[in-house]
């Protein structure tokens, strides 16, 4: 690759960084092609944007990208990377504990999610265990309703009560 090619490919890379807030990066090595291409198709199903990448290239990328600070992956960039580029925090950690059903790889380096940093393959159960931002608001919102729904039912409950109450006493005054 010469230099101006070079150049394009950080300032690529770079621009994808700064879009994304959700990278994953991982060890394809020794998988066979037809399980990099299933993997690849996978993460294409699963809304999932995966690349191979030079180390060098990547760091030097990293580097460029303004406003993140990508520090804490520096030293998974050993080996074979492949970098992956999600909307959803835990989708990539999902499909990889899915695909290692049927191979010991991909093998998770690191993520960077929001400004967190995960290193080591041990925190994949961790990223999978993440909610997606809609799951989240969801579970607010459901506990928000639910104070609201128990003073309402207890006004339901409380107004039937009273009604009977006064029922019962009119028929006795008759």
């Amino acid at each position: 690759m010469r230099r101006e090619e070079k150049a394009k490919y950080i300032d690529n890379l770079a621009a994808e960084l700064q879009a994304s807030s959700i990278v994953y990066l991982t060890d394809t090595a020794d998988l066979t092609v037809e399980s990099v291409n299933s993997l690849r198709r996978r993460c294409f199903q699963a809304n999932i944007k995966m690349r191979v990448v030079k180390n060098a290239l990547l760091q030097k990328a990293m580097d460029k990208v303004e406003g993140k600070n990508y520090s804490g992956l520096s030293s998974v960039l050993k080996g074979s990377t492949s970098i992956m580029f999600s909307e959803v925090a835990n989708a990539p950690a999902k499909l990889i504990q899915d695909f290692r059903k049927k191979s010991e790889k991909p093998l998770l380096k690191g993520a960077y999610i929001d400004e967190a940093i995960f290193v080591g393959d041990n925190q994949l159960v961790v990223l999978e265990a993440l909610k997606s931002k809609e799951e989240l608001v969801g579970e607010i919102i459901g506990l928000l309703q639910s104070p609201a729904k128990n003073v309402l039912s207890g006004l339901k409950g409380a107004g039937g009560k009273i009604a009977g109450i006064l029922k019962t006493l009119e028929e006795r005054g008759k």
